[in-house]
């Protein structure tokens, strides 16, 4: 994801839209190291694994679907990126829980 995030930002300083693959990369940085810290301390409260899931879904979907209006000029989908937006931020609502509702003597 953050490799993603690293090439989309160069596509778009070097000729690319800016906000297609500009936005797309903005979201690949923002939940690269989300993804990480979720993978290293999943052991640390329980719904870790599924909000990591859910993002980077989320994350994948809507980043795609700005890069394939991009390259293709098309959607990846009809209402792709909502959708990925929808699952970003339902994603976060799952980590939050997790952090609110954390398991006793964790």
């Amino acid at each position: 994801m953050g490799a993603a995030g690293v090439a989309l930002a160069a596509g778009a300083s070097h000729g690319g839209d800016t906000v297609f693959l500009g936005s797309a990369s903005t979201m690949c940085l923002a939940h690269a190291p989300v993804l990480l810290g979720l993978y290293l301390g999943h052991r640390s409260f329980r719904t870790a694994t599924l909000a990591a899931l859910i993002l980077g879904l989320g994350t994948i979907i809507f980043a795609g679907d700005l890069v394939s209006r991009h390259y293709l000029g098309d959607r990846l989908f009809p209402m792709a990126a909502p959708l990925g937006g929808s699952l970003m931020m339902l994603g976060w609502l799952v980590l939050a829980a997790g952090a609110f509702f954390q398991t006793p003597g964790r």
